[in-house]
């Protein structure tokens, strides 16, 4: 592994840590501190990061979902700026946020493949 993905995964593991305990602690909104940050990816040049989230009790509707997002979103400015002395880095990437539906994604293929084995159980 080279010094630069190196460095990347560091300041990765620093936003994940640092916006957590910041929804926790700093935010007023109880459905924002049950948000769970899955997964951080940074860009390269360091001017993004993305940021996978999922909620900690219940997914929601899609409509809860994205205003879960749309909240980070409003968050944001506020997120960069309380990084800044924790990253020691000239420009603190630019924050987006997205649903993490990947769980999803994996829960429906086991019920297919639950589905397929029962029916194969039927038949034989």
């Amino acid at each position: 592994m080279n010094e630069s993905n190196r460095r990347t995964k560091r300041i990765a593991q620093l936003i994940r840590d640092h916006v957590a305990r910041y929804l926790v602690s700093a935010v007023d909104d109880k459905r924002l501190t049950q948000v769970v940050i899955t997964d951080v990816r940074i860009s390269d040049d360091l001017g993004t990061a993305w940021l996978s989230v999922r909620m900690l009790v219940s997914q929601g509707t899609e409509a809860e979902r994205k205003q879960c997002v749309k909240q980070l979103q409003v968050l944001a400015g506020r997120l960069r700026k309380s990084l800044a002395p924790v990253l020691g880095l000239r420009r603190v990437p630019e924050l987006r946020f997205a649903f993490d539906e990947g769980v999803d994604a994996q829960h429906r293929v086991e019920d297919i493949l639950k589905e397929i084995d029962s029916d194969r159980d039927k038949s034989s």
